[in-house]
């Protein structure tokens, strides 16, 4: 076969099997949240246990982003890439045979370890597998194929537990996992960063810090912003990751090197990625129990009455990579997240405790289009504004912002329904949510400026390296 072939091939094989592999890191963020009744019922435990079967996996998630993406450059991103997969399928198969809850709580940490290791390396491997002419149509499947996870997590996970039962919301991911282990082998090419040894004290320092400021947001709204363990992870947490700022500045071989940040491109897109998911994700959280417990719909018929907003980026997201080859990136992102802003306001005023969804459906529209037009791009941005030895943290990092922004979304968007509405009536509930979408917009509103401030495509270019050399390539073994 010749080279060129097999270039081709890779791109294909790399493209699906880091798609796969991404939707399973994302899906599970979101996936246990409808089906908690359920899990309650079988394996007992209170309310605070059945909240860390969620947080669990958030907190490894966001904590290890990092880390993972740098053992992935250090060692072989393909190795460590299957590496996490290998603990992500173990872990999966270990929840669904959960025999308590603080099993499933403990496999669900172990499950955010996997992801964390497995999602950052999926951008880049995708990343040295496609010509760099190519690769915003890549992102854009990529892109679509993540953000209908993060959105479809809760249809997933209530359609699997009303017509089969809870436990396969975790079985779903062992046989995906399987049948990628052995392509993965196969079909990627390995390649590695700058080979530089590996940041102990950086490590230490940053993954010490995102426990306790992600701890601090998931426990939050729950224990109360006042409580002991609460202001202590906040505050620790922000300290530690003020240490880790100020040693990357200095260190010979920082793991995140802090000149990235001086990159208006590199800061834009990662502020822009942070407060989008903050808008989103709350957002989320808040409309999924609204069609539920307001609206009366089962889990699965709300989520099939959300995938006008959903189900979107399947259909718009590769248009838009296309689009951000063709145009740049930043006009696209900006788009996508002033029309994902427009469709949250919009649904805050038209949202009711007897909406119909003929009422609700422009919103839904709006916000999936924007959704769709933000993820590739995005992706785009994120890797073209560094060199490419670089890509691998800078997706970790990247990936990092975007959970601790979800989680921040979520404690936020809690707190605010707390202090306006509550549980008690259909009316109370909208009175909640209604200051919490309004925030939301605001929120994705300001990301979409961000986006703005992002250079032009060809300044971005020049910022990055001069020539882009060619990842270092091992031919697959058959």
């Amino acid at each position: 076969m010749s080279q060129q072939i097999a270039r081709r091939g890779g791109a294909a094989w790399a493209l699906v099997i880091t798609s796969v592999a991404g939707f399973m890191a994302a899906l599970d963020n979101l996936v246990v949240t409808t089906a908690l009744p359920s899990i309650r019922e079988d394996l007992g435990g209170g309310l605070h246990d059945l909240e860390w079967t969620v947080s669990a996996y958030t907190l490894s998630f966001a904590v290890l982003l990092m880390s993972g993406a740098a053992l992935g450059d250090r060692f072989g991103r393909r190795r460590l890439f299957i590496a996490g997969l290998a603990v992500f399928t173990g872990a999966s198969a270990a929840a669904a045979m959960a025999p308590g809850i603080d099993s499933l709580i403990a496999a669900r940490a172990v499950q955010g370890a996997g992801a964390a290791v497995m999602m950052p390396l999926t951008l880049t491997l995708l990343t040295a597998a496609v010509p760099a002419a190519k690769r915003g149509m890549a992102y854009g499947i990529w892109g679509a194929v993540n953000g209908l996870a993060v959105a479809s997590g809760p249809l997933v996970g209530g359609t699997l537990t009303e017509h089969i039962s809870w436990q396969w919301i975790f079985w779903l991911n062992v046989p995906l996992g399987l049948v990628l282990l052995p392509l993965a082998r196969l079909r990627l090419a390995e390649s590695h960063g700058t080979g530089a040894p590996l940041d102990i004290p950086g490590t230490l320092l940053a993954s010490g810090g995102l426990f306790g400021i992600v701890y601090g947001l998931v426990r939050g709204p729950v224990d109360g912003w006042t409580g002991s363990l609460v202001l202590t992870g906040l505050f620790a947490g922000s300290a530690l990751l003020a240490g880790f700022v100020l040693y990357s500045a200095r260190a010979a071989n920082p793991m995140l090197p802090m000149r990235l940040f001086r990159s208006r491109a590199f800061s834009g897109i990662n502020a822009a990625s942070l407060l989008m998911f903050l808008g989103m994700f709350g957002s989320i959280f808040l409309l999924s129990q609204y069609m539920q417990g307001v609206l009366g719909y089962s889990p699965t018929e709300a989520g099939l009455r959300m995938l006008p907003w959903t189900g979107m980026p399947m259909l718009v997201a590769p248009i838009a990579g296309i689009l951000a080859d063709r145009v740049g990136g930043r006009p696209v992102v900006a788009a996508g997240l002033f029309l994902q802003a427009l469709g949250l306001a919009y649904m805050s005023v038209v949202a009711t405790a007897d909406a119909s969804y003929a009422a609700q459906l422009p919103a839904l529209i709006v916000s999936g289009i924007g959704m769709a037009l933000f993820f590739a791009p995005a992706s785009h941005l994120v890797m073209s504004s560094v060199r490419p030895q670089e890509q691998g943290i800078a997706s970790g990092a990247n990936n990092a912002l975007r959970e601790v922004g979800g989680a921040l979304g979520i404690a936020v968007m809690a707190s605010i329904f707390a202090a306006q509405g509550g549980y008690e009536t259909g009316q109370t509930f909208v009175d909640g949510m209604r200051p919490a979408l309004v925030t939301g917009a605001a929120v994705v509103a300001a990301a979409g400026v961000a986006a703005l401030l992002i250079p032009t495509r060809r300044r971005v270019e020049r910022q990055a390296a001069p020539a882009e050399p060619a990842p270092v390539l091992e031919t697959a073994s058959h």
